[in-house]
């Protein structure tokens, strides 16, 4: 079995080595500093490119304001050698058989931190930005003509030292394609996602993977060949496919559309500033075709028994588009970064197509348990799909979703600390703020870090304490990558005024690093800080926290057990709970206390903290990742799929009727509504039952070895009203609320009523309000239940989207009273879910088994027939496959109506008329049998 990891970005590029330095092109941007939970920054500029140079240079120098020279130590270091092996944290170009013993980027920097390199690669093709006008953003961007002559057996090399005298190629693609080229390590991509590949791979958890993903370079420049040998030596030695589409297709799909609009969505920055163009981006078009490309890719190489991962928010059509490719595959979603709430996702344009695209999975995995909760709520509002604690139920399909927080391999850690260039940059930052208390910080400078918020607080609290003035300093590294000026230039000056109002001649209070840092360097100072400060004003999972925590444990030093300041916002703030110092960023006051506290804190209950906070990093390590989630989408897959109508068999009436009278004593439960008749009005005043179903209803009661219930949403009277004809029929009303057993004229109340009547207060005026709002509903009253009709609504699209939100709406404010709503076709019913036809079914098994026990004539039934058509008589047919499975009866057979996913273990086709004809041949089969002993 192959699992095939499908990312935007593979773990690998290519270096190529031109002579001619009129070819050399710019590095690509590195797509990701924050890997493991952001896997790309917001980028404001539409008309920025990765394929650009669109790297900031590192601006190096002294902090805005500063007063000494502290921060050189960051920038050079003439007394010590920066080492060369870098190779921990790098994925080498080696032989896919050796990546266990290497360790990818850590999720807040690239394996080669500081670096001077830069890859040789295809500079873009002009690129067509997407039309501004919505009437052409469908036309392709037409791709560039390769300038080669037809081909000729001549023109096909054998290496590619035999293309460079080739008259037929011309221009760019002529050097790309005579130049010998090498497979390097990708610097853009999810960290976080690739140590977690590695580190099960590397324990034997993973076995055959595949990588599925881009080149993260311009490919129009090469040609044909070129790419073919790429991808060969990439899937052969390295396990990855390749995802070859052109500039325009993927400039539209990632700067476009998935920096321009969803990435600000998704951290609740609705650009819809004056300054911004996201919406006049019509960019949808490139990122279909990219998702597009993706699900074609996978689907030509999967066999039946592979798993297929699809990774975050570049990729949310490929699900869908892969079920309809790949109808029985096994497909896992998880999305890295934040999942926003419904008012906030309703705003992007496509929602619906996104929407059902991640719905093509058979599991979704999010990081913490909010953002499944506002999956779920989006779901219900915008769809108008019954969510549930545990999924989406669609009509035709069940898929689960669950919360998987990824986090940080804690033995490769444990590698690279030992290496002896951490151990010098540990003694260099000792040496250097020897006295100090370091609170330390690393971010991008963009909108969702907080860095503003954060310098805000800091400052604060050095205006509330200043005597901790000339004891702390606060180290920021701010990594510039995306073009924010004005942010840039408010942060500078917040940094500017901190120096010039606290420092002196011998003490800088905040030193801020414009740069990156070389991973020793980092991994140093995470090691010796006193305290963590992240400020987020929203992110998925931020890893760095985590890192922090496992470097705190003394290893280096005499300082341990630091303190960490995050951000509730964050999605490692579910996961530390409150053992961290959770704040809001926007609360400066709260953040500068928060400060304060680290700071004070003695070590006896910085310790007690540091060890909560270590349990939870090492429950949540990417191992544990891996494992729950494969494991969870093994076994969702198989439950979906024996649910499926393609894997549940059509009832074999033989079978049926030879174990009907091989039986003794039946007990058998049948559907009303779409099951012994066609569906009425349930506005009727004279309810009628077809004459057909009371003479084959009648035929089997009389049958004493039999007992016959009828089960149905409606209420007990019209029950009564329906089948008086028939004599010694059990009765179950309001879908298991009400319970009438054979030859009683009492009716059981199964549900508490006080919880009902409290419940009921609470929703009425709910169903009211959405009443109100749309024209032509109406609310029935049932004994156990309330029923919002919108069927017959004037405008039945705007009900149907009333219906849902207020669904939603009852299903959070009243959770608490033990209620539940759940749309229908053309309605939403409101009911108690403790009680339901399962519960009533299990009832009338206990009453039967009593009766037995209490006649020596009786024995206690020994064949169980459940009869069903829709949703809400799937808890009755597991109840009754549990009872057969547990050996309780000899038989138990559950058959439903129509094509959908069911629990059921037979299908019948034939609807009603099927259902009475089925029934008719059992009361005519009937032989008596003896009475066995008791």
């Amino acid at each position: 079995m192959t699992v095939f990891i499908a990312s935007l970005f593979l773990p690998y590029t290519v270096n190529f080595h031109v002579e001619n330095s009129r070819y050399r092109a710019v590095q690509a941007a590195p797509a990701t500093v924050n890997a493991g939970a952001d896997s790309t920054p917001p980028q404001p500029n539409g008309g920025a490119s990765l394929f650009q140079n669109q790297t900031a240079k590192p601006q190096k120098g002294l902090t805005p304001g500063a007063t000494t020279d502290h921060e050189r130590i960051f920038t050079s270091n003439p007394d010590q050698e920066e080492p060369e092996d870098h190779s921990y944290f790098s994925l080498a170009p080696i032989p896919e058989h050796s990546q266990s013993q290497l360790l990818t980027e850590s999720e807040a920097h690239s394996p080669a931190w500081g670096a001077t390199t830069s890859l040789n690669q295809p500079k873009p093709q002009t690129l067509v930005s997407p039309s501004p006008s919505i009437l052409k953003h469908q036309d392709p961007v037409l791709p560039h003509k390769e300038t080669i002559a037809p081909k000729t057996p001549e023109a096909k090399p054998a290496a590619f030292s035999s293309a460079v005298n080739k008259p037929e190629l011309t221009g760019r693609k002529q050097s790309f394609s005579r130049a010998d080229w090498t497979i390097e390590t990708a610097e853009q991509g999810n960290g976080g996602l690739r140590n977690a590949v590695r580190s099960a791979k590397e324990t034997g958890y993973l076995g055959e993977l595949m990588w599925v993903g881009t080149l993260g370079m311009p490919t129009d420049a090469l040609v044909k060949y070129t790419r073919k040998e790429i991808a060969e030596r990439l899937e052969d030695e390295y396990s990855s496919l390749t995802v070859f589409v052109s500039d325009g297709d993927f400039d539209g799909h990632y700067t476009h559309f998935c920096k321009t609009i969803l990435w600000p969505v998704f951290h609740y920055q609705i650009p819809d500033n004056p300054k911004s163009k996201a919406y006049e981006d019509h960019s949808w078009i490139y990122y279909v075709k990219l998702n597009q490309a993706f699900a074609e890719r996978i689907a030509k190489n999967w066999k039946r028994g592979d798993s297929i991962w699809v990774q975050d928010y570049h990729l949310l059509l490929v699900p869908a588009m892969l079920r309809k490719m790949l109808p029985d595959a096994q497909i896992g979603f998880f999305l890295h970064i934040a999942f926003p709430s419904s008012e906030v996702f309703k705003c992007l344009a496509p929602r619906k197509e996104l929407l059902e695209g991640i719905l093509g999975a058979n599991l979704i995995g999010f990081q913490t348990d909010e953002y499944c909760r506002h999956f779920l709520q989006t779901c219900s509002r915008i769809l108008c799909v019954e969510a549930t604690n545990d999924g989406i139920q669609m009509e035709d399909r069940f898929i689960n979703v669950g919360t998987f927080p990824i986090g940080i391999d804690p033995t490769s850690w444990d590698k690279r600390r030992k290496a002896a260039d951490v151990e010098r940059w540990v003694d260099t930052i000792s040496d250097r703020y020897q006295g100090k208390r370091l609170i330390v910080s690393r971010d991008k400078i963009d909108s969702v870090r907080g860095i503003r918020q954060k310098l805000l607080s800091y400052e604060l609290f050095l205006n509330t304490y200043p005597e901790w003035a000339d004891k702390v300093v606060l180290i920021q590294v701010a990594t510039s990558t995306t073009e924010q000026p004005e942010l840039e230039a408010t942060v500078s000056d917040i940094a500017m005024r901190i120096n010039s109002t606290h420092s002196t001649l011998a003490h800088q209070p905040l030193v801020f690093l414009k740069q990156d840092l070389a991973f020793p360097q980092y991994l140093a100072l995470i090691t010796v800080a006193d305290a963590l400060m992240i400020t987020s004003l929203r992110e998925g999972m931020n890893l760095t926290s985590h890192e922090f925590v496992y470097c705190q444990d003394g290893s280096y030093g005499d300082k341990k057990y630091g303190s960490l300041i995050l951000s509730e916002f964050t999605g490692s703030a579910s996961v530390f709970g409150n053992h961290a110092l959770l704040v809001n960023p926007w609360d400066y006051r709260q953040c500068s206390e928060a400060i304060y506290t680290a700071l004070t804190r003695d070590e006896t209950k910085r310790k007690e903290v540091w060890k909560e906070l270590h349990r939870a990093v090492l429950q949540n390590s990417t191992a544990n990742w891996v494992k729950s989630f494969n494991e969870t989408l093994i076994r969702v897959w198989n439950e979906q799929s024996s649910r499926e109508i393609m894997a549940v068999p059509r009832l074999s009436v033989p079978r049926l009727m030879e174990k009907y009278r091989q039986s003794h004593r039946r007990l058998m439960i049948v559907d009303y509504e779409g099951t012994l008749a066609s569906w009425g009005s349930p506005r009727s005043i004279i309810l009628t039952t077809p004459q057909r179903a009371i003479i084959t209803l009648t035929e089997l009661t009389d049958d004493p070895a039999n007992i016959v219930y009828v089960m149905s949403s409606r209420m007990p009277e019209e029950m009564e009203r329906l089948f008086r004809q028939v004599n010694h029929l059990g009765l179950i009303a309001e879908n298991g609320c009400f319970v009438r057993e054979p030859d009683s004229d009492e009716w059981v109340n199964l549900a508490d009523k006080n919880s009902i009547e409290n419940w009921k207060t609470a929703v009425s005026p709910i169903l009211a309000y959405f009443k109100i709002r749309s024209e032509g509903s109406w609310i029935e009253e049932r004994h156990c239940s309330l029923v919002f009709h919108h069927g017959s609504a004037e405008d039945r699209a705007s009900a149907a989207r009333l219906a849902a939100e207020c669904a939603d709406h009852i299903n959070d404010a009243c959770a608490g009273h033990g209620v539940h709503a759940i749309p229908v076709e053309g309605a939403l019913i409101v009911e108690t879910p403790n009680t339901n036809k399962a519960s009533a079914a299990a009832n009338v098994w206990k009453w039967a088994l009593e009766s037995s026990k209490k006649s020596e004539e009786l024995s206690k039934p020994d064949f169980l027939l459940i009869i069903g058509d829709n949703r809400e008589d799937e808890p009755v047919f597991r109840w009754a496959n549990k009872l057969e499975d547990a050996k309780a009866v000899d038989c138990a057979m559950t058959v439903t109506l129509g094509s959908r996913s069911t629990e059921a273990r037979a299908t019948l086709t034939q609807g009603v008329t099927g259902v009475l004809t089925c029934l008719q041949q059992l009361a005519a089969s009937a032989e008596p049998k003896p009475t066995p002993p008791q």
